[in-house]
């Protein structure tokens, strides 16, 4: 962790939707980044073939960690689960490539970088110790004690993704950095990701949404596409539907 970066990218639960990743790609920030941070859930959707091998062309300057979805679709392709909870996502582990399956599951859970301005930032998916736990911008002091637990003391910064809902807010003295979804965001339409060094911000990319569900529902041959894609792409899901869903999920309610 010697090395420090001036300015890096970081993208989120990608879902394997093609066309808002190649819209985040095209920013002129991120093609000038020095690295692009993948933090997990590249794969569960419906081009994870096409979103690794665009990922893959970028060579070193992409640094990857795994995501639940990923371990669940290398575990659905190595006969250790017999079906995934996602509906797309058996879909999604026939869709890949026996070296690509070999790929998600080589990937760290965690990275630490350190980045000019913020200094040792640490990586994961959904939090420093388990890639599914759910944290969210209102869980209580308490539960982000126990979701920290265990981060050395000289990181200051945490990225996490896994809720696709963007946020930044400080617990218990550490930065707390959630960029959104590239692929299927709630809340708001639109390919999330989030920009580090100095400071950290939070980006939403614009793209054709029309034309990528229609791009979707030709190319992909999964039976609901042209649903999931409609959902997901233009965001159906809103920000309150899906705290309601999450809350229960973080702990909140227990003495």
């Amino acid at each position: 962790m010697s090395e420090e970066y001036g300015r890096v990218a970081v993208l989120s639960d990608i879902h394997g939707v093609l066309p808002a990743l190649e819209a985040v790609l095209a920013e002129p920030e991120v093609a000038a980044a020095d690295r692009i941070v993948v933090t997990g859930d590249i794969t569960a959707g419906p081009q994870p073939a096409e979103v690794l091998d665009l990922l893959r062309g970028l060579g070193d300057r992409v640094l990857w960690l795994s995501g639940n979805a990923d371990r669940e679709l290398v575990e659905y392709r190595r006969g250790e689960r017999t079906e995934i909870p996602d509906p797309i996502g058996a879909f999604a582990a026939h869709a890949l490539r026996a070296e690509q399956v070999d790929l998600l599951a080589s990937l760290p859970a965690t990275l630490t970088l350190r980045i000019r301005g913020l200094g040792a930032v640490l990586f994961c998916h959904a939090t420093p110790r388990d890639d599914e736990e759910v944290v969210l911008v209102d869980s209580r002091p308490d539960r982000w004690a126990e979701v920290l637990d265990g981060v050395p003391p000289g990181v200051g910064t945490v990225v996490c993704g896994h809720t696709h809902m963007p946020y930044v807010r400080l617990a218990h003295g550490r930065l707390i950095v959630n960029p959104g979804s590239v692929g299927m965001p709630y809340g708001r339409p639109g390919a999330h990701w989030g920009l580090l060094g100095p400071g950290a911000d939070l980006r939403v990319t614009a793209y054709d949404i029309p034309g990528a569900v229609a791009r979707l529902t030709a190319d992909c041959a999964y039976p609901d596409i042209a649903a999931w894609a409609d959902c997901y792409l233009r965001a159906r899901v809103t920000d309150t539907e899906a705290l309601a869903a999450f809350g229960p999920r973080d702990g909140r309610g227990e003495s």
